[in-house]
């Protein structure tokens, strides 16, 4: 019986286990070895890391995690779980054993779906990207499109505008209000109002949009809307709490609705916050607070105490 299983082993569920490690907590950390971020060049604001390959910056975690011998790191996933009869959680792993847990932190992550246009995910990560503080800076002189006509891609347009050497804003055939296309035009931002039939690349490196009718845009970076899904669905088997956008609903100290279950990293998030926070050093934070949490509640069940950290009774 471990005293904590992780389920992911990206940043939130390295930090969570470090921190479990540093407390003499025994922990299983279990890794599909599926990051999110694995296509992207390197992660960035992360400080003392910036511009680190992810592969790097996830054998550096291992590295750091092999000195806590109460951690354990395993290249297993996770079948079915299911609560135990002693308040815990009982595992069934892929290689065909069993894990037992007193407490479960699900790091399991999201995924991306990435929409129209056609061929973007071989791009995805390298010169095709969602998030303007995780790639914009290394957009600075290019030549950049925006893709999308809601009104977050015409902000985008205008943010990126600052640093790029020339943006364009393309619909894809959606409709553009006309003041947002005055405000875009008086900034030096072309719209391009035509479907996109296609892109040209070489390799991971974008060279043109080609669209249904008039000229190509020769193009280096494009910035896509994505639809972020769970990479796992254990936090649903186990009923936890979810929003509409299917992020899992957690407290401030990373616990879900299920009584001993925790969830950290860009899976999760509160209610106050209107959308997952997917930098790394975000998901690292809150792996680093669930882990403590989960310590101090352990804390208390092994010596009887108050925990200062328990709901508030409505």
């Amino acid at each position: 019986m471990f005293d904590a299983v992780i389920v992911g082993g990206g940043p939130a569920g390295m930090a969570a286990a470090l921190t479990l490690g540093r407390a003499h907590r025994t922990a299983l950390l279990l890794d599909a070895g599926e990051g999110r971020n694995a296509s992207a060049e390197a992660v960035h604001n992360f400080l003392t890391r910036d511009g680190t390959p992810p592969a790097d910056l996830r054998a550096l975690g291992r590295e750091e995690l092999a000195r806590y011998p109460s951690v354990q790191v395993r290249a297993e996933t996770v079948i079915d779980v299911k609560g135990a009869a002693d308040g815990g959680f009982h595992l069934d792993l892929s290689d065909g054993g069993t894990a037992g847990a007193r407490r479960l932190l699900l790091a399991t992550g999201l995924a991306d779906d990435l929409p129209e246009p056609r061929g973007v995910e071989a791009l995805w990560g390298r010169s095709a990207f969602h998030c303007p503080y995780c790639h914009g800076y290394e957009c600075t002189g290019k030549r950049v499109a925006v893709i999308g006509a809601a009104p977050a891609r015409v902000r985008l347009a205008l943010q990126l505008s600052r640093f790029a050497a020339d943006v364009a804003l393309c619909t894809g055939g959606e409709p553009l209000d006309p003041p947002s296309r005055a405000t875009l035009e008086a900034n030096g931002v072309t719209v391009r109002r035509e479907p996109i039939a296609r892109l040209e690349a070489t390799g991971d490196r974008l060279e043109q949009i080609v669209f249904a009718e008039g000229e190509p845009l020769d193009r280096d970076a494009m910035f896509v809307v994505n639809v972020p899904r769970q990479r796992s669905d254990l936090a649903e088997r186990l009923g936890c709490t979810s929003f509409a956008d299917a992020s899992v609903e957690v407290d401030e100290f990373g616990r879900t609705s299920v009584a001993g279950v925790f969830a950290a990293g860009d899976m999760a998030r509160r209610a106050t916050v209107p959308m997952p926070l997917s930098a790394v050093i975000a998901a690292a934070a809150s792996g680093t607070v669930a882990g403590a949490v989960i310590d101090q509640d352990l804390l208390c069940d092994d010596f009887d105490l108050p925990n200062p950290f328990a709901p508030a009774k409505g």
